[in-house]
């Protein structure tokens, strides 16, 4: 081994240094529905990332006002961390370097929404991820798919990668009901688009649907995310009433009303380890 090798090779048990955030570039910003805003980025870094990675979680890192692209890349190489959300791969283009990410339109209530409220061709941002798919294989009798308007994203990007023999039932909070998406769902799962006008209410309209359902027989899945208040209630049912397994059951909780990202990720984490 030669001298360069041996002083900079990694000892055994060491973690690998974090790789840099990449620094990606707007090519395309527009309103799909009156409350979600959908964002198309692109870096020749995205030529790597996998096929089929629709559905993954991603972090994004948001520049300041008025801040130059040099200027962020140089944070994001060297500190402080910016502010970082997480979002969902809506689509995927590896071999177009492209990614789209779809944004709840609140206005500037939020650091995220107010960068793709304002973002242009030209804008830029700083991304980490993809993570791992939520849903892998498709093995189940029948499916459950549930989210409110933050988990739009997953559940439709769940919904076009089941088989097109798949059954089951899929329930989405959205706004307005022209806030409706066309979702490339198999012709077995029934669709159900719930309004709740107020997305800070709580609301349990996907629970007392759910409980209402006629329940099958044989293996089920499911795909759920969205508030944690409604998740935690899911939950609950799901693996206490129903007996459903872990290992069948994605249910998470994309945020909760009345706390930032920040705030709910470390409320998750005090949950986990309580």
């Amino acid at each position: 081994m030669s001298q360069t090798a041996s002083t900079t090779a990694r000892k055994p048990g060491t973690p690998p240094k974090r790789r840099t955030p990449r620094l990606l570039t707007v090519i395309a910003a527009r309103h799909i529905t009156p409350n979600m805003i959908r964002i198309t980025l692109t870096a020749p870094e995205l030529g790597d990332i996998p096929a089929g990675c629709e559905g993954a979680h991603c972090k994004i890192m948001l520049p300041e006002d008025g801040q130059s692209a040099g200027a962020f890349a140089a944070q994001l190489a060297d500190g402080p961390r910016p502010v970082t959300r997480t979002y969902t791969i809506r689509h995927a283009r590896p071999e177009r370097q492209e990614i789209d990410l779809d944004f709840v339109a609140h206005g500037d209530e939020g650091p995220a929404s107010a960068w793709a409220r304002r973002a242009a061709p030209g804008s830029f941002c700083g991304f980490a991820g993809p993570g791992p798919v939520k849903l892998t294989e498709f093995y189940a009798d029948w499916y459950l798919v549930a989210a409110d308007m933050s988990a739009l994203p997953v559940a439709a990007a769940t919904l076009e990668a089941m088989p097109r023999d798949a059954k089951g039932v899929a329930l989405i909070e959205i706004t307005s009901e022209d806030d409706r998406q066309s979702v490339d769902a198999p012709p077995g799962v029934a669709m159900n688009w719930l309004l709740q006008p107020d997305p800070h209410a709580p609301s349990d309209a996907q629970e007392r649907l759910i409980r209402a359902l006629d329940w099958p027989s044989g293996t089920v899945q499911t795909c759920i995310a969205g508030e944690s208040g409604v998740i935690r209630a899911l939950r609950a049912f799901l693996h206490n009433e129903k007996g459903l397994s872990k290992k069948e059951t994605y249910i998470s909780g994309y945020w909760k009303i009345g706390l930032v990202e920040d705030e709910h990720q470390q409320m998750k984490r005090a949950e986990a380890n309580g």
